[in-house]
């Protein structure tokens, strides 16, 4: 029989006993033997499709430096390349994470796979994983979202900062910077954050700025300030308030000239930008110029 049929019979897992002899007997016996053990890899649930890619890559360039004469096998090794290929990408659709994020000023709400809700504030990200969401529901979040979680197991939000768990409720969590900053609206909350872990009730916040833990701040709305378009702020450094200014009305602000680590307490609207830097600069007896998509902020005394 000739080499190419015992390789297209052994492909299809088809060499009867006396085929088989023969195929071992193959000068290229072990080549074929290696490319098969790579196929095999897909049928992993951990498979790595880039290393799996690369892997084989470096074994073709391998083989085809070693054995240019070896013309026969290139139409073999080429189809390999495109089945790694096309079943990574295949199993890669399958397995990636959702992802949805928000630009500056710009607000979104995304209904999850369960039917809960996240209404993410400007420059906001989530991202979750659908196909085991029955058995997992947890997202990640970068910025800050407001969340109405429908009963059913426990629902985590993983920050860089710490760890968020409740089962049905309502409440937001900020990650910005240096400030992690967890308020519940309704139900319970837990929150791990390094070594500590507490449990939230309705009206409670938990909430580290700069390293440190503010007082604990009682809650009298029932849900957050910006969804009505308003950031509020009680005893916050100004830098973190001129930060968030800047993504609620995509602007750059120069504050070189003063000292932004006083304290600010008060809110701003994100409707209109003249009134907003009011009520910024105002109660801290400052001044600010415009100039195109920026603000100079400088002392008034």
């Amino acid at each position: 029989m000739k080499k190419e049929d015992l390789i297209l019979k052994w492909l299809d897992n088809n060499l009867n006993t006396e085929e088989l002899e023969a195929f071992k007997k193959l000068e290229d016996y072990a080549d074929l033997v290696k490319l098969s053990q790579a196929m095999t890899r897909f049928k992993t649930e951990e498979y790595d499709r880039e290393a799996a890619w690369a892997d084989l890559q470096s074994q073709l360039e391998t083989k085809q430096k070693a054995k240019q004469k070896k013309n026969w096998l290139k139409p073999v090794l080429r189809l390999a390349a495109v089945l790694v290929i096309g079943l990574g990408t295949l199993y890669f659709s399958i397995t990636q994470d959702t992802n949805f994020e928000t630009l500056a000023a710009q607000k979104d709400s995304i209904t999850l796979p369960d039917e809960s809700v996240v209404t993410l504030n400007a420059l906001s990200s989530i991202r979750f994983n659908t196909n085991n969401w029955d058995d997992k529901r947890e997202v990640e979040l970068t910025g800050e979202g407001y969340f109405k979680v429908a009963k059913g197991a426990t629902f985590s939000v993983q920050t860089k900062h710490g760890l968020v768990t409740v089962l049905g409720t309502q409440f937001s969590v900020k990650q910005r910077d240096n400030i992690f900053e967890v308020l519940c609206f309704e139900g319970s909350v837990r929150v791990n954050y390094e070594t500590e872990s507490v449990l939230l009730k309705p009206g409670e916040s938990f909430t580290i700025v700069d390293g440190k833990q503010l007082t604990e701040q009682s809650i009298t709305s029932t849900q957050p300030l910006w969804l009505t378009n308003e950031s509020a702020f009680k005893s916050m450094p100004l830098n973190h308030v001129l930060a968030e200014f800047e993504r609620q009305y995509n602007v750059k602000v120069n504050a070189s000239a003063i000292n932004t680590k006083q304290l600010f307490t008060g809110s701003f609207t994100h409707d209109n930008i003249n009134i907003a830097l009011q009520a910024i600069t105002l109660p801290l007896q400052l001044t600010y110029k415009k100039d195109k998509n920026v603000i100079l902020l400088s002392s008034d005394y």
